[in-house]
């Protein structure tokens, strides 16, 4: 069993230095321009914002309010997006013995998640720095929601990986269901604005409830109002379980 798992070990870690190198190039600039090109966009989003003359929703910087939102947001929605096609971008790597679905997926997994710590390792210093933003009060509380919410988007993206198998069609369908995800997820407003009803529908979104326990983590007195831990959990749990088994009986199916 210690064996296995060693051998499959490598094989991820092998996954992943292959597909970094496929993705950004074998030099420092390709490595460097995977992280700030995110952060850009990032960056670009909060001027335009800010430049409309928004005041956040929550505490003094509009831009660090911002940013305790979209990138979390990113981070899930790039998951669930990529991994969506990662065993059929990679299924030439499937003729190894060694190498399976799932081994596909976690490499992808672990690359999009690093380069968006990453992300968030340098872009909340800027902000500090930039706009005087306060530094956050429980890095903790705030590093569990965000690997939380790669496991959601783990779990959403192996979901989407064995639909995408069965019916092709569904990555263009998943493109429209999720689009309005980016105004569901609470990246820019404070779910305590709305009237109970829309809190009520908006709460039935795990990613919001990921955000909000961000929030609570990177602010010292920010309650939310519509965290639900339990209700997150179990979503990442039923995601997963699809998903994973999804893909096995698929494999099985398909051997």
């Amino acid at each position: 069993m210690n064996t296995l798992i060693a051998s499959q070990t490598r094989v991820i870690g092998a996954l992943v230095l292959r597909e970094t190198r496929s993705a950004f190039g074998d030099t420092q600039f390709g490595y460097l321009w995977a992280i700030v090109n995110p952060a850009l966009s990032t960056f670009i989003l909060v001027l335009i914002f800010s430049s409309v003359g928004r005041s956040p929703a929550f505490g003094t910087s509009f831009a660090l309010f911002f940013a305790t939102g979209i990138l979390p947001f990113q981070t899930y929605s790039k998951l669930s997006g990529s991994l969506m096609t990662a065993i059929y971008s990679g299924r030439g790597l499937l003729s190894y013995p060694l190498v399976n679905e799932v081994d596909l997926l976690l490499s992808k997994y672990i690359i999009i998640t690093l380069t968006y710590v990453m992300i968030i390792l340098i872009f909340f210093p800027v902000i500090m720095i930039w706009d005087g933003a306060s530094p956050p009060i429980q890095i903790e509380v705030c590093a569990a929601a965000f690997l939380l919410l790669t496991f959601l988007g783990l779990g959403a993206g192996t979901a989407n990986a064995v639909l995408f198998k069965l019916w092709p069609t569904w990555r263009q369908l998943e493109a429209v269901i999720s689009r309005p995800l980016f105004f569901l997820s609470g990246i820019f407003y404070v779910p305590s604005e709305f009237p109970t009803h829309i809190v009520n529908w908006l709460s039935w979104n795990p990613i919001l409830h990921g955000i909000e326990w961000f929030r609570e983590g990177y602010y010292s007195n920010y309650n939310s109002i519509v965290l639900d831990k339990s209700y997150l959990l179990t979503c990442i749990l039923i995601l997963l379980v699809f998903g994973f088994l999804g893909e096995r009986l698929y494999r099985k199916k398909s051997a």
